[in-house]
């Protein structure tokens, strides 16, 4: 994609992405712990789904600086950094617990500081990964880091249940800190080419602010991309209620065992999606990608409320995950070739923020939703024990498994809107690459007719850590 793409370039992110699957893996540990740990201690969804709100909003917060810092910094530096601050809170709630003195909001603390360190790691990551891998690879690579996370996905739960029986929580967290050293060596090893100047990154840029602004103003002149945010707004909503609410509707009806197993199970899902997409590339229009499986995620999504049964939620929850990394993947490569690569840390940390910042909104009402509105009107004689609990049963969970298929539903009606939207089919076909937009589209303007469409909506899938 650019002139300094090293050509052992894809061979250097692939070292650092196995340092980065060995360190999702023990995030993934303490992730599966700690979440056990708070609903069996409070039995409250609320209390379990403000963890995730903690996990997501110092991304939204810290992105407005984050990504003209990391177009700033040495983006290898900003990756090692990242890791080093998130090990740290990792060990003290491990020293907590092993003293007996942890806390809720200790946890809530420590999460919010690790998820600090996450802000400035994924535009970094992002925007290394388009320095050393080429165009025609973007959406490989990108179904490599779903693999990953498909990978911690499947592998953390079911360790994590064994490991919680002989060396307990702390244990688990302990090993979580000593993965982070694999991702720092790994970094520390390879090189990271700096990327070229184009005319838009060569403007002087006076402060943070004018360079935050930079990134928005940037994407507001290509109302594709702004459409395809509007679309992950929504997902990303939507993705965060599930995350919110999995652990609680599973753990009301059986064991800390089974729900391990059935998140390992269903994330299979997830991988196979990485694989996919690793071996395939996606489809050519990869905004068909985007939306054809944002379908299929909605579907598998109602399934897995339907009934409260395992082998069914796993089902569901399979066919869920396998959409995510094919979303992610045919998004990524968009981004990645349509943004040049010296300002994908302001314009990606403004991505993700606009992009996720429905996610702490959607782990703020997941609990009180659950727990005051909808279990209460699925409970025996419930106001909707005699409609909707006819079709899905009554009782603990069911209140969740209503709000499962809800979103279900709003899911394969916003991809259908997405299908409507002539601006978000033609983002691709309208955008140059960054390349060839900076010999010829000098000023790199979007077509004269760019704010002619007002069709809106469209997903940036929730990210685990990068």
């Amino acid at each position: 994609m650019v002139a300094t793409i090293p050509a052992n370039g894809f061979r250097t992110f692939s070292v650092i992405w196995l340092g980065q699957l060995v360190s999702l893996i023990g995030s993934g540990l303490t992730s599966f712990a700690l979440g056990v740990w708070v609903y069996q201690k409070t039995g409250s969804a609320t209390h379990f789904a403000f963890i995730s709100l903690a996990t997501t909003f110092p991304i939204v917060a810290l992105s407005l600086i984050s990504g003209p810092l990391v177009d700033r910094w040495d983006r290898r530096k900003v990756l090692i950094a990242s890791d080093c601050v998130a090990a740290g809170p990792t060990v003290v709630v491990a020293l907590l617990l092993m003293s007996g003195r942890l806390e809720i909001w200790h946890i809530y603390l420590a999460v919010g500081i690790s998820s600090s360190s996450t802000a400035f790691q994924w535009p970094a990551y992002t925007a290394t990964t388009t320095l050393l891998v080429p165009k025609q690879h973007l959406a490989r690579a990108a179904g490599m880091v779903e693999f990953s996370r498909a990978g911690a996905m499947i592998l953390s739960p079911m360790l994590a249940g064994v490991l919680m029986v002989y060396i307990d929580i702390w244990g688990i967290i302990l090993i979580d800190t000593l993965t982070f050293l694999a991702a720092i060596s790994t970094l520390l090893v390879m090189r990271v080419p700096t990327p070229e100047r184009s005319r838009e990154g060569a403007q002087p840029q006076s402060s943070l602010w004018q360079e935050a602004r930079f990134g928005w103003v940037y994407l507001l002149a290509r109302p594709g991309l702004v459409r395809l945010l509007a679309y992950f707004s929504f997902m990303n909503f939507s993705v965060a209620l599930v995350l919110g609410l999995t652990t609680p509707m599973m753990l009301s009806f059986t064991t800390a065992a089974v729900l391990g197993m059935t998140l390992s199970v269903g994330a299979l899902g997830m991988l196979l999606g990485g694989v996919v997409l690793s071996v395939w590339g996606g489809p050519n229009l990869k905004v068909h990608g985007i939306l054809g499986f944002g379908l299929l995620l909605g579907a598998g999504l109602a399934l897995a409320g339907m009934h409260p049964a395992p082998l069914l939620i796993t089902f569901g929850l399979f066919w869920y995950n396998f959409s995510i990394p094919i979303i992610n993947g045919c998004s990524q490569a968009i981004w990645q070739s349509k943004i040049p690569p010296e300002l994908q840390g302001r314009v990606f940390a403004i991505r993700r923020m606009f992009a996720t910042f429905t996610a702490p909104l959607g782990y703020l009402v997941a609990g009180p939703l659950a727990d005051r509105l909808f279990e209460p009107m699925l409970a025996t004689g419930g106001a909707l024990a005699g409609s909707f609990g006819q079709l899905i049963g009554v009782g603990p969970g069911r209140g969740i498994g209503l709000i499962f298929i809800l979103q279900g539903l709003l899911s394969i009606g916003v991809a259908g809107v997405g299908f409507l939207s002539p601006r978000l089919m033609r983002v691709e076909a309208e955008l140059p690459d960054a390349v060839d937009a900076v010999d010829a589209n000098p000023a790199n303007e979007p077509p004269d007719d760019a704010t002619s469409d007002t069709a809106s909506l469209g997903p940036e899938a929730v990210s685990a850590k990068a």
